[in-house]
């Protein structure tokens, strides 16, 4: 480092004393020796501390024309990629964000997190993406920002991105069609988008991937059939939910955090279909405790299957009038899920099982009501 060391001593009396013009030129001469010489990370920090001292002092447009060069340069400073990257300015960030290999994953959430719209773009346009940046984009961003990570090749989905995007679909056409023509997307997941997609759209996907449309339409007649058979006249909201929690159920895939994303998007179907598969209680017994307004049988359902608080809290307010809990109520019910014990809970819900198992209850009978004992 000592090649630079006389002009890193100068640093102070540059910016302290000097001219937007003697900076600027102050800018280009350090990154233009960084970038031309090889040094070590310790080295590069000590680069990146000056050019960021000198890039507060700048123009817009002088950190917008750096962005650019240390978009590409595989060495850039981190110090100074974050400072570039979290800039107000998306003539300033765009780059990095864009470009950057430098910029790591936790950068880009707290990026999305924090900044604007404009920012969540950029990033959506990156030409790899992974699971934990998806998951926020399609969460904090906005129509044009969730159409674009769905239309890039590179982005890869949680199971809760593509649920969440599914959501967005149901009433944007566009976003349903990106999302239906992605090679990556999760078979149950296409007959979700499907079952809820506009004619048009099911049009254009029935053409453009029959390879996933064809064994749905008969996969779903069927399901709907049997359920028709058994139940009496099923709802098609209720044929869909049905089909698609079985499917997640059947892959491994139903678990808290799948009915904790049900709970918070209202799907009360959906929950109470997956309640109903993870505790192997009737379906109807899980409705009529959601709606109980003695709590004590959710509170007890919920800690014999392991869930956490901000879970049990969820599905309380799905089941609650108006989706309300008064503030000291809810604190009681904390405190009393808190005070169960998970091994107790556990036997309670065995002791029901076996009575639904010894014969009592038949597929679309009343069942007695779960009780905490």
């Amino acid at each position: 480092m000592t090649k630079v060391n006389p002009f890193l001593s100068d640093l102070d009396e540059v910016v302290a004393r000097g001219t937007p013009g003697s900076r600027a030129r102050a800018l280009w001469h350090t990154t233009d020796l960084m970038m031309a010489g090889r040094y070590s990370e310790d080295e590069i920090w000590t680069f990146g501390v000056v050019i960021g001292r000198l890039a507060d002092e700048i123009e817009v447009a002088a950190r917008a024309q750096l962005a650019k060069r240390l978009a590409r340069f595989n060495d850039a400073p981190i110090n100074v990629i974050h400072k570039l990257a979290f800039d107000d300015s998306i003539n300033v960030a765009a780059p990095i964000l864009l470009e950057s290999e430098r910029l790591e994953p936790y950068a880009m959430v707290a990026n999305v997190c924090l900044k604007s719209q404009m920012h969540l773009l950029a990033i959506s346009k990156r030409e790899t993406l992974v699971e934990m940046v998806t998951d926020v984009l399609v969460t904090h961003g906005n129509q044009e920002v969730v159409t674009s990570v769905a239309s890039n090749e590179g982005a890869r989905f949680s199971e809760a991105g593509f649920r969440h995007m599914i959501e967005h679909a149901e009433s944007d056409s566009i976003l349903a069609e990106r999302l239906g023509l992605r090679a990556d997307i999760p078979r149950h997941v296409f007959e979700q988008l499907v079952a809820k997609a506009s004619d048009e759209v099911k049009k254009r996907l029935h053409r453009e991937r029959p390879d996933m449309v064809q064994p749905i339409q008969s996969t779903v007649a069927n399901v709907a059939n049997e359920l028709q058979s058994k139940l009496g006249p099923a709802s098609k909201s209720y044929a869909i939910a049905k089909l698609a929690v079985t499917a997640l159920h059947r892959q491994g895939k139903l678990n808290e955090n799948t009915i904790s994303g049900y709970a918070r998007s209202r799907r009360l179907e959906e929950v109470t279909i997956g309640m109903g598969l993870l505790s192997k209680l009737p379906e109807d017994a899980i409705e009529r405790a959601l709606s109980d307004t003695n709590r004590e049988t959710l509170l007890v359902l919920f800690k014999a299957l392991g869930f956490s608080w901000a879970t049990t809290m969820s599905l309380l307010f799905l089941g609650a009038r108006d989706y309300r809990i008064g503030a000291r109520e809810l604190k009681g019910l904390e405190g009393e899920f808190g005070r169960l014990n998970i091994e107790t809970s556990r036997d309670v819900l065995k002791s029901y099982q076996s009575r639904n198992t010894s014969g009592d209850a038949t597929p679309g009978t009343k069942t007695p009501a779960l009780a905490a004992r």
